[in-house]
């Protein structure tokens, strides 16, 4: 049996709609093996499907397909520790896992780029499986149904400061919200911001932030899916946040900061929502992975 370390991730980054993300330093954990049947359970009593429409086996199967191979039974086991339905790539972990999984079994038949753009395939976008894969801030672009994709590290005194909702919000939900068309203004802006944000978090230049998330592409026409949200951004650049942003669809909310500002989020973030009347929300501190998904265990 291996086992499989994935990372969570945080898409868009604001202004990136769908070409932008990171991989952050909190992991599901997936165990798997061939087997004689489809055993698919659960480590952490957390309900995941149990047949073949499971995620992390559907991926499998799909790459076995790929190769001209008859996948066999699996016993999968999860650990899920990446929140579902909150904007921090929980699917993508989990299609990453299933490929990892299956080009291992099969004897590595395609290569690290191969599986990005089967990711890709899989997810719809590359923004939260790309990273997943690869590690660090990735930037992401489509053509001809093929990922061209750049991974940097982030710089070691960021961190991201994570607000996690008490609901859900499910991405077909927050992308059936989003115009069909943008003015020539609108692409602009938030092409220039983008660009801002790649080179502000390489480079730690955490002054440029404030004006590199900001968006006019999806997060306005999301925000109305999240209760709460004014008063989580407001609060969070009260508290030093040097840009606040939606993670992916939504609904969790990340405060980019410096290692400086981490026990001011962690002692003070959850009891000023509070007090302001926002209940239920949890808070953490994450970095960026640089790795990647890998096999732990074989």
């Amino acid at each position: 049996m291996i086992k499989i370390q994935i990372p969570a991730t945080s898409a868009n980054l604001g202004s990136g709609f769908d070409s932008l993300g990171v991989a952050l330093n909190l992991y599901n954990y997936v165990y798997m093996e061939e087997a004689d049947e489809v055993d698919i359970s659960s480590k952490d009593n957390i309900p995941v499907p149990t047949d073949t429409s499971n995620l992390i086996y559907w991926s499998a199967e799909r790459l076995y397909n790929e190769c001209g191979k008859k996948i066999p039974g699996l016993r999968i086991i999860q650990e899920n520790n990446i929140p579902m339905t909150r904007g921090l790539g929980s699917s993508s972990a989990c299609i990453a896992a299933g490929l990892i999984g299956a080009n291992r079994f099969l004897g590595s038949p395609l290569s690290q780029h191969d599986l990005v753009n089967l990711a890709c395939k899989i997810e719809g976008h590359p923004d939260n499986t790309t990273p997943a894969l690869l590690g660090g801030l990735v930037t992401s672009a489509m053509e001809n149904g093929r990922v061209y994709s750049v991974s940097v590290p982030v710089a070691s005194n960021i961190r991201f400061g994570v607000f996690i909702p008490p609901f859900e919000l499910k991405t077909e939900v927050a992308r059936k919200a989003l115009p069909n068309e943008y003015s020539r203004e609108d692409a602009v802006y938030n092409l220039s911001r983008s660009a801002l944000m790649t080179a502000a978090l390489f480079s730690g230049s955490l002054e440029n932030l404030r004006v590199a998330v900001q968006d006019s592409i999806h997060q306005p026409y999301r925000k109305k899916f999240i209760s709460g949200i004014d008063t989580v951004f407001r609060m969070s650049y009260e508290l030093g946040s040097y840009g606040t942003y939606i993670s992916g669809a939504g609904p969790s909310v990340i405060a980019v900061i410096d290692d400086t500002l981490k026990d001011t989020f962690n002692n003070f973030a959850v009891p000023h929502l509070e007090e302001k009347g926002v209940k239920g929300w949890k808070f953490l501190v994450l970095q960026a992975d640089e790795q990647g998904a890998k096999v732990l265990i074989e």
